[in-house]
């Protein structure tokens, strides 16, 4: 059987000998389907070099001259060792901080040079660099090693229009703590700008779940005046119950907020939540709890409320609306549409 090279250079061999047989050159390209210039061209490696001239060379070579600089490709290099969990949209708004201004696709094809465009790839090359120099591993090195690639939950596209359309509200149970129990989290997000608000409790019950909105969610809209229009949750008893006997339906029913319920056995509806569960829990939590001991919960609080302000006002996020900037500049961005679909206002 005939290698793929043998097949190529037979066919640059035929359309010689047509040429040569019929004495016209058009005619045997027309009959092979090739061009007048691909026969010279085939003509003259035979008359160089003979039947071996005729063989495929691949001409893939690397353009050097497109590569980044040195010094920034080292850059990538380093940030995706430090932070294998950083896919290559939130490593380039990282690197943008430092003042590195590569697109995405610029630090996927770094990472494709160097075998690490994958997080399974990141991690393994992380644990042969820190024992090979003897590193001691950084909290998020740590957090992205424990991570399960296969864990991520299917979120589907939530319709948003503008800060305030629709809150995502949901429980999060911490864990327990000697000597303060059990530990949930209440959480807030706003769906269009990602500003999230958080407060922990000792149970979850209506009270818990409108205390949220009366102590964080709704002095900061009301600060932009900018209203609360509908919250989403799940069918939890600390959101769902007679409304005019339940404490978290009667608050949101004062203040004209609307309730959306997720739908039955379906908690992924409110994917929203569960994706920032999943980052407060690999960022903040699985963190501090490796770095200090809690004998409070108002010293957990505290700490909380520190992360809080970093990921609202410091840490880019990826979402649809965020685009690489922080929740809070999306927030502040999206009043303006707010303002123009509200009162029809033509703003500049």
């Amino acid at each position: 059987m005939q290698t793929i090279q043998q097949k190529i250079i037979s066919n640059k061999l035929g359309l010689l000998s047509l040429a040569e047989e019929l004495q016209n050159v058009s005619k045997a390209c027309k009959i092979m389907g090739y061009s007048r210039d691909t026969f010279y061209r085939y003509k003259e490696l035979k008359e160089d070099g003979g039947i071996e001239a005729l063989h495929e060379r691949t001409r893939k070579k690397p353009n050097f001259k497109n590569r980044v600089d040195g010094t920034i490709e080292s850059s990538v290099l380093k940030m995706a060792i430090d932070f294998p969990a950083f896919g290559q949209k939130r490593a380039a708004n990282e690197l943008r901080k430092l003042g590195i201004f590569l697109s995405p696709a610029g630090v996927r094809s770094i990472w494709l040079r160097q075998d690490l465009e994958t997080f399974k790839k990141r991690p393994v090359a992380q644990e042969a660099k820190s024992a090979a120099e003897g590193l001691v591993y950084t909290e998020a090195q740590i957090a992205a090693l424990e991570r399960k690639k296969d864990d991520d939950i299917a979120c589907g596209e939530i319709e948003t229009a503008h800060p305030g359309y629709l809150g995502s509200q949901d429980t999060f149970y911490v864990g327990t703590i000697k000597g303060v129990g059990r530990i949930y989290q209440q959480t807030f997000v706003d769906t269009y700008s990602k500003v999230a608000f958080t407060k922990l409790y000792n149970q979850k019950t209506p009270i818990t779940a409108a205390d949220l909105l009366n102590d964080k969610v709704l002095p900061f809209f009301e600060s932009y005046s900018v209203p609360l229009l509908r919250i989403l949750t799940d069918r939890g008893t600390e959101f769902c119950g007679k409304v005019d006997q339940h404490d978290y339906q009667l608050y949101i029913g004062v203040n004209d907020i609307e309730h959306t319920k997720t739908k039955v056995a379906h908690p992924q509806t409110n994917g929203i939540c569960e994706r920032f569960h999943k980052t407060i829990l690999q960022e903040f939590y699985q963190v501090t709890f490796r770095k200090k001991i809690y004998k409070a919960m108002d010293d957990l609080q505290t700490d909380l409320d520190q992360w809080m302000i970093e990921y609202n006002e410091r840490r880019t996020h990826q979402g649809k609306m965020c685009n690489g900037r922080t929740p809070l500049e999306t927030f502040i961005d999206g009043i303006k549409i707010w303002r123009q679909k509200d009162l029809g206002l033509n703003l500049n």
